[in-house]
């Protein structure tokens, strides 16, 4: 079970956030979000996949970010196509597609961006380009038949750890987990102790 943990933006808490081993650490490059960052501090250890995550930004934007900042992966969280994804995907990097999820989701309309990604995320459909901090209905998983992998996101805290296992020992491909609003102590600020305790139990 793959562990991502996205949204820092202080440099001191993001080495502390490193210091856990995360699998990914996720970057947001997108002006409106609270967790917008401008800088990534150097010397992260290359065992953690440093993830920029964009909004609806076009090829050559995306390319500036990863060049300028050792980016081993992309999440991108608008209405992006899968002819762009495909494109970032063969410049080496990892692509991961977010996609809004409510009762109403048709994953059908996810075939067009398997071959084009190499993992899907799926968040709550709400206001903002993720970052709602809510859980969507996870039973509608079960609706997902594809065997590409995907990360689960949207309001996850230690309490879900449970159910998270129990779709990890299910037929559904979930490659890992995506943390972000509900271990902070203010919008960019994680608190580490809290991510440590959800490792360690997720283990």
């Amino acid at each position: 079970m793959k562990i991502k943990i996205c949204g820092m933006r202080e440099s001191e808490n993001i080495k502390e956030v490193a210091a856990l081993s995360p699998d990914y650490m996720g970057f947001i490059f997108y002006k409106n979000s609270p967790r917008y960052i401008t800088q990534i501090p150097e010397n992260l250890s290359q065992e953690i996949k440093k993830t920029g995550v964009f909004v609806n930004e076009d090829y050559d934007h995306i390319m500036e970010k990863a060049e300028l900042f050792g980016l081993q992966a992309v999440q991108l969280h608008g209405e992006e196509t899968a002819e762009l994804c495909d494109k970032l995907k063969n410049e080496n990097l990892e692509v991961i597609k977010a996609f809004s999820i409510d009762e109403e989701f048709d994953f059908e309309t996810l075939a067009p961006y398997i071959k084009a990604t190499t993992y899907f995320l799926f968040d709550t459909k709400g206001k903002n380009y993720g970052g709602n901090g809510v859980t969507f209905n996870w039973g509608i998983l079960q609706n997902y038949t594809y065997q590409h992998p995907f990360f689960l996101s949207g309001g996850i805290t230690i309490e879900h750890i449970q159910e998270i296992k129990k779709i990890e020992q299910s037929s559904l491909p979930l490659a890992g987990v995506d943390l972000n609003s509900k271990f902070e102590i203010a919008p960019g600020f994680k608190n580490i102790v809290l991510l440590k305790q959800f490792k360690d139990l997720l283990q």
